[in-house]
């Protein structure tokens, strides 16, 4: 299963590039399939690859689902134990 996921710009690099906050780690990544962008802004990001942009209400909702979903698999792994 492939994801991609909401990530913030946090700095804009040359050669179609940006450097991106994916839940407080930093990472450079290849924005030359979404254009031009701004820093704040959120895109979607898959293998290091901006493959489209999303508005900062939508991405606060991806992330909270991912943020329950991983705490669930937290608690049925301490149960499991």
């Amino acid at each position: 299963m492939c994801l991609a996921i909401p990530a913030r710009i946090v700095e804009i690099l040359q050669d179609a590039r940006a450097v991106v906050d994916l839940g407080g780690i930093r990472k450079s990544i290849d924005v030359s399939l979404v254009g031009d962008v701004a820093l704040d802004e959120y895109v979607v990001v898959h293998v290091g690859f901006a493959i489209g942009r999303i508005d900062p209400e939508e991405a606060a909702r991806t992330l909270a689902l991912f943020a329950e979903l991983s705490e669930s698999e937290k608690e049925k792994a301490r149960a499991e134990a």
